[in-house]
């Protein structure tokens, strides 16, 4: 079982970093996974040092690293260089090169009609991730109908506001949610 998974059995909020004011708070929370959506070449080293060092899980968007090509380059640099636990990506043929480099894959699904979701599931079919990341995460039943079309484990993220919402997510098929808020990384 990957250490993704172990970690979300001890807690199922991941905190999700897109600002790096944050990522010290994010290290000091008792969430185990961080999923790092900010940062650029030359901190990104720094970053997963400091993650690493306090034992929490780093799964890096590549998307969303600055100095970064946003291509199969930039992705193979990351995983052989920064050796993170997994990678993000909203792009499938960046889930298709990273799971031929051995890479722990986490897809990021936007779904906000009905034609995307039909688009997603079938990527999802298609290049399958390890995880998929659906945003908004606040969709019971499409997180539940990505999980039963696909077999993938997903994770809610997006709009997530409160205890509320948490508990809407983990009673749906997701296995866990990602979120910014960081007061919400205490609602275990």
């Amino acid at each position: 079982m990957h250490d993704f998974f172990k970690n979300i059995e001890s807690n199922p909020i991941i905190a999700s970093v897109n600002d790096l004011e944050q990522l010290q708070a994010a290290i000091n929370s008792p969430c185990n996974n961080i999923f790092l959506l900010a940062g650029n070449i030359f901190n990104l080293k720094e970053i997963a040092y400091k993650v690493k060092t306090k034992q929490k899980g780093l799964y890096i968007q590549v998307d969303l690293i600055d100095g970064f090509s946003k291509d199969t380059w930039g992705l193979e640099y990351i995983v052989k260089n920064i050796y993170p636990d997994g990678i993000i990506t909203v792009k499938p043929n960046l889930v298709k090169m990273g799971k031929d480099l051995g890479a722990f894959i986490i897809y990021r699904a936007f779904v906000n009609n009905s034609i995307l979701l039909e688009k997603e599931i079938h990527s999802i079919k298609d290049y399958r991730p390890n995880v998929v990341e659906i945003l908004p995460g606040i969709m019971p039943k499409i997180i539940d109908k990505i999980h039963l079309e696909t077999n993938i484990p997903v994770v809610a993220s997006g709009l997530i506001m409160d205890r509320e919402d948490i508990d809407v997510c983990l009673n749906s098929k997701a296995i866990a949610l990602s979120t910014s808020n960081k007061d919400l990384w205490y609602s275990k």
